[in-house]
């Protein structure tokens, strides 16, 4: 059964008012539990394919279905709920408060969904513990290496239980053994939990790691391969 659909999806962007197409009738399906990877060189339209499932971006024409809702159809305050709800990100960028330590950091999604306070910590304790940072929990971004602070990222957007994670170059700022951690990280959570993941990258060590590799070329999908 798929649990996410996405029916003839089309971005085009305008450039001083020349139309510039990102994607062009994307139509994908995927099951409960994939790891599947968004492939291709910059350009190639990966990161609005994901920013358009996670709902970041709308398209200009054509719909995303999740376990049955039609997100982009939803008005924006009822799409952040959405996603508070069921969709964790893991940026490039790492994204994470500069001033809240890393338990801060992880609990921050938690106090937005209004869960209880011993709830909130016991969750954040078992997350920073599963990523290994069970000793940086009082800990600022600013203390910690890239590969932590991308492991405190992983900890908060699988904070919410949400049942999708869409990764955007996780590894991108990582070196090979930080990468090599983080991946185990998540293919364990992918394979004991049944997380879905959806990455958007071109680096090797993930493309090797994902079980199905989607190669957007020029906004079109130009292959889709299983691979274990």
């Amino acid at each position: 059964m798929n649990v996410i659909d996405i029916n003839n999806v089309s971005k085009v962007y305008h450039d001083n008012a020349i139309p510039v197409p990102a994607v062009t009738d994307v139509t994908l399906h995927f099951t409960e539990g994939e790891f599947a990877a968004l492939v291709g060189p910059s350009g190639s339209g990966k990161t609005t394919l994901l920013n358009i499932i996670g709902g970041l971006d709308k398209p200009t024409k054509g719909e995303v279905i999740i376990e049955g809702q039609n997100v982009t159809s939803l008005s924006d305050s009822k799409m952040i709920d959405f996603r508070l709800q069921n969709i964790g990100f893991v940026f490039q960028a790492y994204n994470l408060i500069p001033v809240l330590t890393a338990r801060e950091n992880v609990e921050f999604i938690m106090l937005l969904q209004k869960r209880p306070k011993a709830e909130r910590e016991k969750r954040v304790a078992e997350l920073l513990k599963e990523v290994g940072l069970q000793d940086k929990m009082d800990t600022r971004p600013n203390e910690m290496s890239g590969g932590q602070q991308q492991r405190v990222a992983v900890a908060r957007a699988l904070a919410s239980k949400p049942k999708f994670i869409l990764a955007d170059e996780p590894t991108a700022n990582l070196d090979s053994k930080s990468a090599a951690n983080l991946l185990d990280i998540m293919s364990e959570m992918n394979k004991n939990e049944n997380i879905t993941f959806i990455f958007s990258t071109h680096d090797s060590r993930v493309i090797e790691r994902a079980h199905r590799v989607i190669t957007l070329t020029d906004g079109v999908v130009s292959s889709d391969v299983l691979q274990k």
